[in-house]
């Protein structure tokens, strides 16, 4: 992955702000409720400047992470797919950042729709990406039982990708069909994928030597 990418995001998102600034309310809306209507407002200053400021800070922190982790070693074996999730993080942001700058001059965007279409496309990247981390302590699914085993952590990341993928896949046909409900199903979706990695993980940790309950079988 080319090491320009996130700072053209970055680029993109404070020439973009800058670029409509004079055309941009003193109160631009900044929160959407659950039917995609407006709900919350930021002053100019700070709405139109937030995101780029954030993708900064996270660009900062994205090259931090792999300094400080006591895996770090474990970096080096995936740094491509780290690069990748890097950018993918960053460019949602951006869309984000860019429906907003829309939204407050006053275009016409589905929120409702355009959201969890956004957001099926982030997890159905996301799962198959989870495959090919390697254990560490910042990234990746990170319970008890993937923290102290590598074999829990290989298996459950192999289990979420496929877990991600289907719920990328039912988040984005009920965006794309019945936005109305888009929403209530992303939550749903965004549930069962934490609690059913978390049952998983337990499990898989429950029934393998890590638990010491091949040892007392013996």
């Amino acid at each position: 992955m080319r090491k320009w990418i996130p700072a053209l995001v970055i680029i993109i998102a404070f020439g973009a702000s800058a670029a409509v600034y004079q055309d941009l309310p003193q109160r631009m809306p900044t929160h959407w409720n659950m039917s995609g209507e407006v709900d919350g407002w930021s002053s100019l200053p700070w709405a139109a400047f937030m995101m780029p400021v954030m993708l900064l800070a996270l660009l900062a922190i994205f090259h931090l992470l792999p300094r400080i982790d006591p895996r770090r070693a474990s970096y080096a074996k995936f740094k491509g797919t780290y690069d990748v999730l890097v950018v993918t993080m960053m460019v949602a942001l951006l869309g984000v950042h860019l429906m907003m700058l829309a939204t407050a001059l006053g275009r016409n965007v589905s929120v409702a729709r355009v959201v969890p279409a956004g957001v099926a496309i982030l997890f159905i990247i996301i799962g198959n990406l989870l495959p090919r981390t390697r254990p560490k302590w910042f990234i990746g699914i990170r319970t008890p039982w993937t923290l102290s085993s590598d074999r829990v952590w290989e298996r459950t990341h192999r289990f979420g990708g496929r877990l991600f993928v289907a719920a990328g896949a039912v988040i984005m046909l009920t965006a794309l069909f019945a936005p109305t409900w888009a929403n209530a199903v992303l939550i749903g979706c965004a549930g069962v994928v934490a609690v059913g990695l978390l049952i998983y993980s337990y499990v898989t940790w429950k029934s393998g030597p890590e638990s010491g309950n091949a040892s007392r079988r013996a």
